[in-house]
């Protein structure tokens, strides 16, 4: 159920997860990212949040049995060369997601972005939905991408510096995951150093931390960045490289817009 994939391609990413009503996050900065860096992103919307950058505000869920045929369709006629999750708030939903993929047979890599808790600190995935990621999507997972706060919860333990972060990345390796990528943002420093994991080793990335506000949807960016770029044939620290460079300068030339953790500017490859 993978349709041939045209010469023209620019890398096909499908992705799941839920819409931000603020653009900051979720689905409005997956579709951003992916664009921005040349891919064509389609979308299979788990949950509406009424949300803006001081928080999340109200959720409304979509039906399981529809999160799965959006995915059904899209990938019968579209296609993916990678897909990106991030919230997945019920064990419901989850079975929903499985049932689809292995429906279309798909062999797309696929990025987990465990999104747990939203930047204003309201939790988006319930106890029973973590353990299903941990035990049927990370498995799967081509790459999981948690920050520390969502690291904590799955691997169950404290994370307090780059050593535990390695320990916490070597344990959520042992899940299925074919590499993992620790965030180091929530972590303290004039550096955010994020750890790569994966079968040849771990890949160090650094860079300036940039005093900013307005940081809000970084992770989803960054998710889809990555799923942009093994949907453009990247290889998986190439990818996170290229991400991570795309959301720094988002960062750095974020609009200021709102009154609490503000948006990225997600174009600014397309507008200078």
């Amino acid at each position: 159920m993978n349709p041939e994939i045209p010469s023209s391609n620019p890398g096909r990413v499908l992705i799941v997860a839920g819409s931000d009503s603020g653009g900051g996050a979720g689905i409005q900065a997956d579709i951003k990212s992916v664009t921005a860096l040349g891919g064509f992103a389609a979308t299979a919307v788990t949950a509406l949040t009424a949300q803006n950058t001081t928080g999340v505000h109200g959720v409304l869920e979509v039906p399981p049995a529809f999160v799965a045929q959006q995915i059904d369709v899209v990938l019968s006629d579209i296609g993916a060369d990678a897909i990106k999750t991030g919230m997945l708030h019920r064990p419901e939903v989850l079975d929903a997601v499985i049932g689809a993929l292995d429906r279309a047979n798909t062999k797309a890599p696929i990025v987990v972005d465990p999104v747990m808790v939203a930047k204003g600190g309201a939790s988006l995935l319930d106890i029973d939905a973590r353990a299903a990621v941990r035990q049927r999507l990370i498995p799967r997972a081509a790459i999981l991408t948690p920050n520390v706060p969502e690291a904590e919860i799955l691997a169950e333990m404290t994370i307090s510096d780059q050593e535990s972060m390695l320990a916490a990345g070597r344990k959520l390796l042992t899940l299925g995951s074919k590499a993992v990528l620790m965030k180091g943002g929530h972590m303290p420093g004039d550096q955010v150093v994020d750890l790569l994991l994966h079968e040849a080793g771990v890949e160090r990335f650094a860079s300036p931390r940039l005093d900013s506000r307005h940081t809000h949807g970084t992770g989803c960016t960054l998710a889809s960045a990555i799923a942009c770029g093994l949907a453009q044939g990247l290889v998986i620290s190439a990818a996170v490289e290229r991400a991570r460079n795309y959301v720094l300068e988002a960062i750095r030339t974020a609009p200021g817009l709102g009154r609490g953790h503000g948006p990225l500017n997600h174009g600014h490859t397309v507008v200078g």
